[in-house]
């Protein structure tokens, strides 16, 4: 079911019972109705993912290529300058058994994963590119995610940006921390030197410039999700 399909299907969330709570004031009930919305919505989303599927790229579509559009909430793409930062590293810690700082050649010599696949944006498009990384799953393996972890928050360098995941869609086979997009080191445009990169996601979700990984007990929130995007996101 694709997102159209699926926003029409009303019957599926109670959130369209509560959108005319969205043009009365911000009243406690109000704010209540919405959450309540937002909670069941979610509780959806995952019955229906379950985070089991595949994404696979339909052999006859076409690379976006230089079309890839680009995004970063900066006032210019964010660029990691080792003259002021030093020598970019992946930190990795939280709810882990070993927090570690990965370097990008760190990166590179765990098992690498290929995919081609779909990236879908809240706006509407998608757009299909190749992505090479390391499996965040194979990165929790590495440190030792401890048992009580159920969120991971990804932050970047691109002006404090960050979102929030539930576990189970950051364990999926097809989320990866990308180095790599369309048989070339990742490019400043797209996230470089590291980004999170999911088809499970919306495009929101993924967060370029990564800087941080952490593993959480609880969720937090994050840039689009703090505005009143939804926290969720699955795609």
């Amino acid at each position: 079911m694709d997102r159209r399909k699926f926003l029409s299907a009303g019957g599926f969330s109670l959130t369209a019972a509560f959108l005319a709570a969205c043009g009365l004031d911000r009243s406690e009930r109000s704010q209540k109705l919405l959450d309540l919305a937002e909670k069941k919505n979610e509780g959806v989303e995952r019955t229906l993912y379950r985070h089991a599927s595949m994404d696979h790229a339909k052999s006859s579509a076409k690379l976006a290529g230089m079309a890839y559009p680009s995004y970063f909430v900066s006032k210019t793409v964010p660029v990691w300058d080792e003259r002021v930062r030093g020598p970019w590293a992946l930190e990795v810690d939280g709810l882990v058994q070993r927090p570690t700082r990965f370097s990008l050649d760190d990166l590179r010599r765990l098992p690498m994963r290929r995919q081609r696949v779909n990236h879908y944006c809240v706006e509407g498009w998608n757009a299909i590119a190749i992505w090479e990384g390391v499996r965040l799953s194979d990165l929790a393996r590495v440190v030792g995610v401890k048992p009580e972890a159920g969120y991971v928050d990804f932050q970047s360098f691109d002006d404090d940006y960050h979102e929030s995941w539930d576990i189970e869609s950051a364990m999926h086979p097809q989320t990866l921390i990308a180095y790599g997009m369309d048989d070339h080191m990742l490019g400043v445009a797209h996230g470089a030197p590291a980004r999170v990169h999911s088809p499970v996601k919306l495009g929101y979700k993924n967060t370029k410039y990564l800087t941080k990984v952490v593993f959480l007990p609880r969720r937090n929130g994050g840039y689009w999700s703090d505005q009143g995007y939804e926290w969720y996101g699955g795609t």
